[in-house]
């Protein structure tokens, strides 16, 4: 679920990108310019495959402490960016259309072909590599890995389907309830991430653990139980953590998601605009 979630998430943003960029160009009559949209595109795909593969192969193999240092670096990692991506995304939602469609501007002004693929490019590789590095965050040290690749699958096909839905200008997507409901799904992932991470270093003992077990619910064990495996990958749930795993992921979770349900909390229309609508 983590998986699906991460590459529905980033995959929507890539494809809606490359939709306003395609869009745009057909409303300026440039549709033979597309075809340099796709080739950044497609390149940028290649390119976060490749980074994908190359950390894996790099990181997956990896055991001892090697591996409980290296599972906390990328957990905390992947945290921050998570963190980034959605409060970015959450302040640029309502410029970027009107920021990617000067960019074509400058773009086309500039020769078109390699600007255009660039701009593709920048903008598709960016989500790719965060993917990337989510992905592995919930996979080293996992051995379902298997799984995880099926879930990320998914989840970029929903998303190819959501940006296709948006280019074709349908307006059952309600694209800013998306994005804050997902916004609010990986921030609780996110929250995991960094205990996680907190768990990697107490087991290195860079971490003290003060207290080993908060609470020992003995149900719904990861390692035993479906459900908790689901938990564990979406939510960061553990049967039994230490007292700085559930501090670590109490402090992050109140304060980042209460900041990013204000911030992205719908504003309701003035009175004035009301009266002004015909």
């Amino acid at each position: 679920m983590s998986a699906f979630l991460v590459m529905l998430r980033e995959g929507v943003e890539a494809a809606i990108i490359v939709a306003i960029l395609l869009g745009y160009l057909n409303r300026l009559d440039r549709r033979s310019e597309a075809r340099w949209v796709w080739a950044g595109a497609i390149a940028a795909i290649l390119v976060s495959i490749a980074v994908g593969i190359v950390l894996w192969t790099t990181l997956g193999g990896l055991e001892g402490s090697a591996e409980q240092f290296t599972e906390g670096v990328i957990a905390w990692s992947a945290a921050g960016l998570l963190t980034w991506m959605i409060f970015w995304m959450a302040r640029q939602a309502r410029s970027i259309k009107g920021r990617l469609h000067s960019q074509v501007d400058t773009a086309l002004a500039a020769g078109g072909a390699t600007a255009l693929a660039t701009l593709a490019f920048v903008a598709v590789v960016r989500e790719g590599i965060e993917s990337s590095l989510f992905l592995i965050s919930t996979t080293v040290g996992d051995g379902s890995s298997g799984t995880q690749l099926i879930g990320g699958i998914a989840g970029l096909l929903a998303a190819i389907a959501i940006g296709a839905l948006f280019y074709a200008g349908s307006t059952r997507i309600d694209l800013r309830s998306f994005f804050r409901f997902t916004g609010a799904l990986i921030i609780v992932f996110a929250a995991g991430l960094v205990s996680k991470g907190v768990h990697e270093f107490q087991e290195l003992g860079v971490i003290p653990t003060l207290s080993e077990h908060v609470w020992d619910l003995g149900i719904l064990d990861p390692s035993t139980d479906a459900v908790g495996r689901f938990l564990k990958s979406l939510f960061g749930w553990t049967p039994a953590p230490s007292l700085l795993m559930a501090v670590a992921y109490l402090a992050y979770l109140v304060p980042v998601l209460v900041l990013f349900l204000k911030m992205t909390a719908p504003v309701a229309p003035s009175p004035r605009s009301e009266d002004a609508t015909v």
